[in-house]
């Protein structure tokens, strides 16, 4: 018997780069997506982008819109594929109201970071976010060009 060898050991389907620039993270939840067929195995070839994507709480449920899932080209005919459609999120209630309450009381968003294997279940990292000005986007940059000239002069002496 010979076993399937992933591409991606650790499980990490995609990634929101853009999140952690613009926004400071604060709280992290892990979320199931309802899914389809069609989406799971576009999913399985990676065919994923979080870089716009955003949650919203509606009527006690949360969402996800503005992932994009592009299908296969050997989707079946008879099933239509809407790659932007808004998915609902499973989420326990008592995370549903302290995502509503980062959202109510301290003006936070709930921003999608990473898509994910676990077991066999595709999982949605999501975070409460408060967005970051131009100044505080320069500071991060700023304090990461130090660390890597930090990294470089301990190689050089060592």
């Amino acid at each position: 018997m010979s076993k399937k060898k992933s591409k991606n050991p650790t499980g990490t389907i995609a990634l929101n780069k853009k999140a952690k620039h613009e926004f400071h993270l604060t709280d992290k939840f892990e979320a199931g997506m309802e899914l389809q067929g069609w989406e799971v195995k576009s999913i399985r070839a990676g065919k994923v982008n979080l870089s716009d994507s955003y949650v919203f709480v509606k009527n006690g449920e949360a969402f996800v819109t503005n992932i994009t899932i592009q299908p296969l080209s050997q989707a079946s005919t008879h099933v239509i594929c809407d790659p932007d459609r808004t998915r609902k999120l499973l989420l326990k209630r008592r995370e549903i109201e302290q995502l509503m309450g980062g959202l109510d009381r301290q003006g936070l968003t709930i921003v999608a970071t990473a898509m994910y294997w676990k077991a066999c279940w595709v999982k949605l990292e999501i975070c409460l976010a408060k967005g970051k000005q131009a100044h505080d986007k320069r500071d991060t940059i700023k304090d990461r060009d130090w660390a890597r000239q930090k990294e470089r002069m301990m190689k050089v002496k060592g």
